[in-house]
């Protein structure tokens, strides 16, 4: 049927009109036909094709004139879509110079001359990855202003830290959202860094059909893979890359590690918004959340679809290295081919979990209270770290009697129903160390979670600090519209 499709529908994490406008196949042939058409520039202006020629092409690369479906169904010929694209092309050119009153100009000249599938197909690729990398920093820029914003507002909300999922010491949500932007922006600098290269190699990787080309000319092949890289705002390279992979791995570990960082703050949501926690709650959304079958439930769907790009993530970027580790002679027999499914599917993954990671951040609900009602379920013994420091010093005795005494208290306490437990935990202190040696004021001040967080606002504020270009929002380039 002509209008079947792949629309996401058992991918919903990048289910969007915004990620399929800059991943599907339309923006595949777009980005193929933007090679071939800055291939023609290049060629028209170092003089090898006639004047006039880049413009012609140009025109008949204008994406809507052609079909993915036929050419996709096509590219199993020769298992890949640039050959079948070049015929539409071709096709297209000459029949733009068969209209044109001027007379033909020539411009097949500057099809495609000298290059190979490889080359524009991972030019493409690449030009493709920038495309995306460009929307995803956006929305990731989005996410951290908003992660950052949280951090500062809750500099002093006290929560419990959990460890290997039990109460460990006082903590503040402050320095958990510190800790989530901290993730986010170290990947998403990473991927910053990542260069996207040009390919350009020709049939077998030594650039022959190039020196051919350009010979008796002033200009060399990697003259014209330079200007062609400028063009498409790829970045130059020294030598043809066709196999080796290390620009695809090293985009796809980049990925994978940014949606990591997604994956951590939609594990945490997942635990902090269950009701019996309820310290955290996903931004209100009509129909969002619902139950086929239960009217009440208000499910974590953002977190659910995140975390789903996040454990899907990693096996992709293991295919890109598994294809680069097979990349035998100088075109592979099918490692290249396994490398753009994985690719692609790296690059809708982390923007879509981008754009619900985003609005996940900006509409956060926090509730104060709950965290402080869970904190407050081990109560004192929360502070036994605490209490250890600052208690044995006292007791007169060597370090591990004092150690163990302390250790007896907790053991004993931790027996007691979890209501007495607070009760307990003092008076047995008490009985340890007399007033004499730590006032009532003392043991209070000791208890009080609220001071052993140790440099908590001190970790936050530095780690804001270290990443200044991902705590406000650049307008220009976050702007969704």
């Amino acid at each position: 049927m002509s209008g079947d499709g792949d629309f996401g529908l058992l991918s919903p994490v990048s289910a969007s009109p915004a990620v399929v406008a800059l991943t599907g196949d339309r923006a595949v042939i777009a980005a193929i036909l933007d090679v071939e058409a800055a291939w023609a520039s290049v060629l028209e202006e170092a003089g090898f094709a006639p004047a006039g020629s880049a413009a012609v092409v140009a025109e008949a690369a204008e994406s809507w004139a052609y079909d993915a479906a036929s050419i996709a169904e096509r590219a199993q010929g020769g298992a890949n879509p640039v050959i079948p694209l070049l015929a539409d092309l071709r096709g297209r050119v000459r029949q733009l110079e068969a209209g044109d009153p001027r007379g033909a100009i020539g411009a097949l000249a500057a099809v495609h001359t000298s290059l190979t599938s490889q080359d524009v197909l991972d030019s493409a690729l690449m030009l493709l990855a920038h495309r995306v990398v460009s929307a995803l920093l956006a929305e990731v820029r989005g996410a951290t202003t908003a992660l950052a914003a949280l951090a500062e507002q809750h500099a002093d909300t006290l929560c419990v830290g959990r460890s290997l999922t039990q109460h460990a010491l006082p903590f503040t949500f402050g320095l958990k959202a510190a800790q989530w932007f901290h993730g986010v922006a170290a990947a998403a600098r990473r991927l910053e860094a990542v260069e996207l290269p040009v390919q350009f190699g020709g049939a077998g990787g030594t650039l022959a059909a190039g020196t051919a080309l350009t010979e008796g000319s002033p200009s060399s092949p990697f003259d014209l893979a330079d200007a062609l890289a400028g063009k498409l705002g790829l970045a130059p390279v020294p030598a043809p890359w066709h196999t080796n992979r290390l620009a695809v791995t090293g985009l796809g570990d980049a990925l994978a590690a940014l949606t990591d960082s997604f994956g951590k703050i939609a594990s945490d949501l997942l635990f902090l918004s269950r009701p019996e926690v309820a310290e955290l709650g996903e931004p209100l959304a009509a129909g969002r959340g619902v139950s086929s079958a239960m009217p009440q439930k208000q499910n974590p769907v953002l977190s659910v679809l995140i975390r789903s790009a996040a454990l899907q993530a990693p096996g992709l970027a293991a295919q890109l290295h598994l294809a680069a580790a097979n990349f035998n002679d100088e075109r592979p027999d099918g490692a290249w081919h396994s490398e753009w499914p994985a690719l692609r599917g790296l690059l809708r993954l982390s923007l879509g979990a981008a754009t619900q990671l985003r609005e996940l951040a900006e509409g956060l609900r926090v509730f104060p209270e709950a965290m402080r009602g869970n904190l407050e379920i081990s109560g004192p013994l929360l502070l036994s770290e605490a209490v250890a420091s600052s208690v044995a010093p006292l007791l007169g005795a060597d370090k591990g009697e004092a150690k163990a005494r302390l250790q007896a208290v907790v053991d004993e306490t931790l027996q007691a129903p979890l209501a007495e437990q607070a009760r307990i935990y003092t008076k047995l202190i008490r009985e340890v160390v007399p007033a004499s040696k730590l006032s009532d004021e003392e043991l209070h001040a000791l208890l009080d979670p609220a001071n052993y967080v140790g440099e908590a606002a001190e970790i936050s504020r530095r780690i804001l600090a270290a990443y200044p270009g991902f705590t406000h929002t650049n307008q220009k380039g976050a702007d969704r519209g």
